[in-house]
C-alpha cells in the first residue's frame, strides 16, 4: 500500500488530503484486485461499514458513491 492511506476518523487521505478512497488510492486498489472484483467490493463494503459509523453526519447516499460507486 502505498501513502495514501486513510485517515482515521475522519476518513481523509494521508497524502493528498482528499476524501479517501482517493483518486490514487483507487488506482492502486484496481490494480492490487485485479481479477478479484468481489473481493474489492467485499474490502471496500467493510471499509463503508467502518466510515459508516465514524461519519454518521454524512449522507449514506455520498458515502456508498465515494466507497463503492466508482466500480464498475
Amino acid at each position: 500500500m502505498s501513502g495514501h492511506g486513510p485517515v482515521l476518523p475522519v476518513w481523509t487521505c494521508d497524502a493528498c488530503g482528499g476524501p479517501w478512497p482517493c483518486a490514487t488510492r483507487r488506482r492502486e486498489l484496481l490494480v492490487e484486485y485485479e481479477g478479484a472484483p468481489i473481493s474489492l467490493a467485499l474490502y471496500l463494503g467493510a471499509q463503508l461499514a467502518r466510515a459508516t459509523a465514524d461519519l454518521s453526519w454524512a449522507p449514506a447516499g455520498a458515502l456508498h458513491r465515494r466507497f463503492l460507486g466508482w466500480l464498475r
